[in-house]
């Protein structure tokens, strides 16, 4: 399997806005090691073309998406400094084939983490603040008709981040118990806490060291680690106001919309 190849594909088809056939079809023996793979590839290539890696993202955090790829281990993503979305300036759905969003808390790191062995305890010690963020996700595979291998290959089928809210120490912080209002215009869309991640979106950023150390790669000290979605994604509508209200850390909005962002 020609790692490099595929994760050509995959480039071309969120360049051009033509999704591709699922991956897991057209190569039915892709692993998931294949998967992150052909991500890191991805990457590579970004890279080299003057990208620069500003974190990452933890993704299929909870039981019910988990149940849905038939996998009990969440997945993660590389966040590029062109993913990042200034809070307040409208985004462009016609840069995406099929967006969603998702609510999550954001860590900023001040130390570096690099698995194995990585805690809980360790998390909080690398930690230099949280604050509520957006993840837009988008799939470069037709119609979202991914399994896990798919979304992997696809840099966890990650596309915007939009980070929100006041800098806040996780000095006193429960993050399992932290309540968020999801809203549209106003309207609640959903509610949830941060227990909804893995129990504790701590063990979300534990997880992802360890499973990043397995390939020699560090969360970095500056670094931006999406944890996880609170609740389900949620298709972007052009024209809307979608705000995630969380307690203590603040609130993140963003308007999608055609103009020129």
């Amino acid at each position: 399997m020609n790692h490099a190849e595929i994760a050509k594909r995959l480039l071309e088809a969120e360049r051009t806005k033509q999704a591709i056939e699922p991956l897991t079809t057209t190569f039915p023996e892709i692993t998931v090691d294949d998967a992150y793979r052909i991500q890191i590839e991805q990457i590579d290539y970004r890279v080299t073309e003057g990208a620069r890696i500003v974190g990452k993202k933890i993704g299929l955090t909870s039981d019910v998406m988990q149940r849905m790829f038939n996998v009990t281990t969440p997945d993660y993503g590389h966040l590029l400094d062109d993913m990042m979305c200034v809070e307040g300036e409208p985004i462009n759905t016609t840069n995406f084939l099929s967006p969603k969003l998702e609510c999550e808390i954001a860590f900023v790191l001040k130390e570096d983490l690099q698995g194995p062995g990585v805690t809980e305890d360790d998390v909080v010690k690398a930690t230099d603040y949280v604050v509520p963020a957006f993840e837009v996700i988008d799939s470069r595979i037709r119609d979202w008709k991914i399994r896990f291998e798919d979304t992997v290959s696809d840099n966890g089928s990650s596309a915007r981040a939009i980070l929100g809210g006041k800098p806040t120490s996780l000095t006193g912080l429960d993050l399992h118990h932290i309540g968020m209002v999801f809203t549209k215009n106003g309207e609640i869309i959903d509610t949830a806490a941060g227990a909804a991640v893995m129990g504790n979106p701590l063990r979300a950023v534990a997880w992802l060291a360890n499973a990043l150390g397995e390939y020699g790669i560090a969360l970095k000290k500056g670094e931006v680690i999406l944890s996880g979605a609170l609740t389900g994604a949620v298709p972007v509508q052009t024209g809307e106001i979608y705000t995630a209200e969380f307690a203590h850390i603040g609130s993140v909005t963003v308007q999608f919309s055609e103009g020129d962002h």
